[in-house]
């Protein structure tokens, strides 16, 4: 069985996350126990769930079911909308970590900003203070668009993450470049395309026959060599060995920018500012 594991990035405060995940929505906690125990005995050291996937106390059993040390693997939660405050933050922390049965998350974010609510810049100041607790080791963001990171830039908050929907065809410059100039990873949810066509794109599938690999292994590909953290969910135990092998081959400055070329609008993908939970 292959024990490739991916390599790390180093967040802003020196934490080590590794560059690929597992995503685990919609699995519920019977289907992701045994998927993330295969995954991480595969060679996986990085899982990523949510409160609101429902499925927290599956992935706590599937991290201790696996054998490998907690130490090894990178968990990642996020909270729903009603814990936007300061206690609350407190209080999904904790309610997360018992649903884990861990004694840390290594990465907690604020699951969507809710701007009609109006409260996730003080959502992340109660991040700052479970992070201050040693309860959680990194602490981010996910689905914040610029005007949303803007708010918490004009606090001097930065987050160490924001996890968003990013594929060749959703290429999100405008955030990717804030990103870049303040030291934020980019996780990228979705990243080979969600009930898309994507993956038979003439283009990607061009260039996975020049590479000799999946067009999902070319897309992730072209996430991990732009710096970008992605998380795809797979269940199928081939497909999790193939998205965890796309490390040892390169695409040529050329292919990442036909690949980023396909953007285009999307008018079905989900909008922060309207949508959340």
């Amino acid at each position: 069985m292959s024990h490739l594991l991916a390599p790390t990035l180093k967040l802003s405060n020196g934490v080590e996350i590794p560059q690929l995940g597992l995503g685990t929505w919609p699995m519920n906690d019977a289907e992701s126990a045994p998927v993330v125990a295969a995954a991480l005995e595969m060679g996986y050291r990085h899982i990523d769930t949510a409160e609101n996937y429902q499925n927290e106390t599956g992935v706590g059993q599937g991290v201790r079911a696996s054998g490998v040390p907690r130490e090894q693997v990178f968990v990642t939660t996020k909270f729903n909308r009603q814990w936007h405050s300061i206690a609350g933050v407190q209080q999904a922390c904790e309610a997360s970590l018992r649903r884990l049965g861990l004694d840390y998350i290594d990465l907690l974010l604020v699951h969507w900003p809710n701007p009609e609510q109006g409260r996730y810049v003080e959502a992340f100041e109660g991040l700052l203070q479970v992070q201050a607790r040693g309860l959680v080791r990194a602490v981010g963001t996910s689905n914040f668009k610029p005007a949303h990171l803007a708010q918490l830039f004009e606090r001097g908050l930065c987050p160490q993450v924001n996890q968003i929907q990013l594929d060749p065809y959703h290429a999100r410059p405008d955030l990717v470049d804030i990103h870049q100039a303040k030291g934020i990873v980019t996780e990228t949810w979705g990243p080979v395309g969600r009930g898309s066509q994507m993956l038979a794109d003439p283009a990607i599938c061009a260039v996975a026959e020049r590479v000799g690999r999946t067009p999902a292994q070319v897309v992730l590909r072209w996430h991990t060599q732009q710096g970008f953290l992605p998380i795809p969910k797979s269940s199928n135990p081939q497909r999790l060995a193939e998205n965890l092998a796309c490390f040892d081959f390169e695409l040529s400055d050329a292919e990442i920018r036909r690949l980023a070329a396909l953007s285009r609008p999307d008018p079905n993908a989900p909008d922060a500012d309207v949508f959340g939970h």
